[in-house]
């Protein structure tokens, strides 16, 4: 037990006077001196995506708008016209059922 003991003591000073080293302490330096710069960097890539988002947010609420807008006036349109031409909805209707009968059948 003695002996580990003083082994630890012996890794512990050579690891202090090791971090105690000109050449140690110049290299801790730029290590951080890189982090820090990777964290600007980072911090910076970061603002540019989170205003790319947002922005790409608004223009898809608008597009979402703009289509709904679009569907509801066809809806209307379709809806008017069925109402004012009752006959040539149902031969319309009628048409497009032969048409998807006949393609269901080919598959």
């Amino acid at each position: 037990m003695a002996t580990s003991q003083s082994a630890t003591a012996q890794t512990s000073g050579t690891t202090n006077s090791g971090l105690n080293s000109p050449v140690t302490t110049k290299a801790s330096e730029a290590a951080h001196h890189a982090v820090d710069a990777m964290a600007v960097k980072a911090a910076v890539a970061e603002d540019t995506l989170r205003k790319t988002a947002a922005s790409s947010q608004e223009t898809l609420a608008h597009k979402q708008e703009e289509i709904k807008q679009q569907l509801q006036s066809t809806y209307s349109k379709a809806h008017e016209f069925a109402a004012q031409n009752p006959i040539a909805t149902a031969g319309i209707a009628f048409v497009a059922g032969m048409l998807v009968t006949a393609l269901l059948r080919r598959s």
